[in-house]
């Protein structure tokens, strides 16, 4: 990698007329620089405090495996990833309840960190496993969990997992859905409601031809978990052309 290259340090004048000279130079590119900072410091200022949010609206086609998204730019999350493009993954960013991206309506939400429960962080990818997260419940994860559940609310089934796992720390939420597989969510739980994160809790879904959709949110969120799971599955969908 090649580094930046420092300028070198400036000589000193010869004589004492280029000194003089030199000055006004100076003087002068001080004003100029004054001027364009003066002219871009808003520009800056608003850049700053966007912190790599965009409100713009144009649309991008990414192709994920034989998957084909379509997206806006405000719900895209890292600004790399704002092109059309064949792609590894994608990650998003949705307010919650009503799964739009950053705009100047929606600013405070993204900016405010003691409401985690606004935001809702995706990650699209190619899927790697045969099971998405309901299916790995039995093969993968029933061992490692303790045999004392509890019933927790909104329906759910809450989980322990075994001190000497690998998922120690870790509890799992599980829920019955007539007609459909068992619902299944890893989550690691703040000591305090208010040392709750955006990052809580995880799941993972598989959805279109071959993507796995991981999306994460607050545990004060839990008791909508039914709301949450079905808003991700219909705006992955809307967006997903044939």
């Amino acid at each position: 990698m090649n580094r930046p290259c420092n300028p070198e340090p400036e000589l000193l004048p010869l004589l004492p007329s280029r000194f003089a000279y030199k000055a006004v130079a100076v003087v002068a590119i001080f004003a100029a620089l004054t001027t364009t900072l003066s002219l871009s410091g808003r520009w800056f200022g608003r850049y700053l405090a966007q912190a790599g949010h965009t409100s713009s609206r144009e649309i991008y086609d990414i192709f994920i495996g034989q998957d084909h998204l379509r997206l806006p730019a405000n719900v895209i999350r890292l600004e790399s990833q704002r092109t059309t493009r064949i792609a590894e993954r994608v990650d998003l960013y949705l307010t919650w309840p009503g799964l739009e991206g950053y705009s100047k309506e929606t600013r405070s939400l993204f900016d405010d960190v003691s409401r985690p429960e606004s935001l809702i962080f995706l990650q699209i990818a190619q899927s790697t496993m045969s099971r998405d997260m309901s299916g790995r419940f039995d093969p993968v994860y029933r061992h490692i969990l303790q045999d004392t559940p509890v019933a927790a609310s909104g329906g759910l089934t809450k989980y322990e997992a075994k001190p000497d796992s690998s998922y120690a720390g870790e509890v799992f939420f599980t829920a019955e859905r007539a007609g459909r597989r068992p619902y299944v969510l890893r989550c690691v739980l703040p000591e305090l409601p208010a040392a709750s994160t955006s990052a809580d809790c995880q799941r993972d879904v598989h959805l279109g031809k071959d993507l796995t959709v991981l999306y994460r949110f607050s545990s004060r969120l839990l008791p909508q978990w039914h709301a949450i799971e079905n808003s991700i599955e219909s705006y992955i969908t809307a967006h997903l052309l044939p």
